[in-house]
């Protein structure tokens, strides 16, 4: 049974970082390109970064490109986001997903990832 579970959301002020962890089960965690979604209320689900390829070639969404920074530890099934100048525009619940399948073509399609975990909430205060 696949197990995504995400940790380190809390309340933070404009301005400042935080770093959200995923841990993975069940899964051949380095076969899978492992992403970062977000959802605030109100809104679709929305493409934040992702691991992706042979290479480990990493990708972001333009809002948050030069801020947040995306890396994975394959010896600990760990996926992490390290999220600096945060924005109140950055408040909703993370969530991160493992594909076994994806492009730079498909990356940010919520659809074509297998497994998701339950998120974790961030909240950027202004």
């Amino acid at each position: 049974q696949v197990q995504l579970v995400e940790s380190g959301g809390r309340l933070v002020q404009a301005g400042g970082s935080l770093s959200l962890s995923c841990a993975a089960s069940g899964l051949i965690f380095s076969n899978y390109a492992m992403g970062w979604f977000r959802q605030a209320p109100g809104k679709e689900r929305e493409f934040v970064a992702v691991n992706v390829g042979v290479g480990r070639n990493t990708y972001y969404a333009d809002s948050v490109k030069g801020r947040f920074t995306i890396s994975r530890d394959n010896a600990k099934n760990t996926l992490y986001l390290r999220m600096n100048t945060l924005k109140p525009d950055d408040s909703a619940v993370y969530y991160c997903a493992a594909s076994l399948i994806i492009s730079p073509v498909t990356m940010n399609q919520p659809h074509r990832y297998d497994y998701w975990g339950q998120g974790t909430q961030v909240t950027v205060s202004s």
